[in-house]
């Protein structure tokens, strides 16, 4: 678990560009991963697809971003490989928790899901987000394009996988009581991201704002902590 400015695009909520980086393994490693000029070239293919959905070409990509279709294509393989690119680059946005040196505390634990739920919701109620997820919807299981593999992929699964070490350190600390991680994470995921994807993935304009979102995230935390508080 959702990345110049568009006409159509508003700018995306404060809470995410606000965030401490230092706090985002994902995004450092997001950092790593792509060049400054690459994750431009990213944020391109995002606005593209916010202006005019999933039906853009490497050369409308090339053109918007002032390259040559030679350089995306030695950068990202091919057209899966950019759309796979531009996933993992708006996924690893959403700021990942550390772990607190000095051992979880219940204060700690909830202070590190709060803030996920907070980074998570704030990527995942973008246009950008939006968009990505409404092409990924409309080619899942029509043979068209993998996006919608490489959303599931590197957007809900990779999530996942973020998040179930600090759920397994919560555990182990004595914090949080569960036989299974996944059911966990599961329902971790319903009561954080609720139904407000889905309501604007179909044409809700009631984005959630800044406050809105700790809101929500905060009685999130508070409800999954009191279904798995051990001890």
């Amino acid at each position: 678990m959702t990345i110049a400015a568009h006409p159509i695009l508003r700018p995306e909520h404060s809470a995410a560009a606000t965030r401490d980086a230092a706090g985002s393994a994902a995004a450092s490693g997001a950092e790593a991963e792509f060049s400054g000029r690459q994750r431009e070239v990213l944020d391109v293919v995002l606005r593209l697809m916010v202006a005019e959905g999933d039906g853009f070409s490497v050369a409308a990509v090339a053109r918007a971003a002032s390259c040559s279709k030679e350089t995306l294509y030695k950068w990202f393989g091919d057209r899966d490989g950019l759309l796979t690119a531009t996933v993992r680059w708006q996924a690893s946005k959403v700021q990942m928790p550390k772990l607190p040196r000095d051992g979880l505390t219940r204060a700690s634990l909830s202070a590190a899901l709060t803030g996920f739920a907070e980074s998570w919701l704030t990527v995942i109620t973008s246009d950008l987000s939006i968009a990505l997820n409404r092409a990924a919807v409309s080619h899942a299981g029509s043979g068209k394009s993998r996006l919608g593999e490489i959303v599931l992929t590197n957007g809900p699964f990779a999530m996942k996988s973020r998040i179930e070490p600090l759920l397994e350190a919560g555990r182990a600390a004595g914090l949080l009581g569960f036989e299974d991680v996944a059911d966990a994470f599961r329902s971790f995921f319903g009561l954080v991201v609720a139904d407000t994807q889905i309501r604007l993935l179909l044409g809700d304009d009631s984005h959630p704002d800044d406050a809105e979102i700790k809101t929500i995230s905060a009685r999130a935390v508070t409800k999954f902590l009191g279904l798995y508080r051990q001890g």
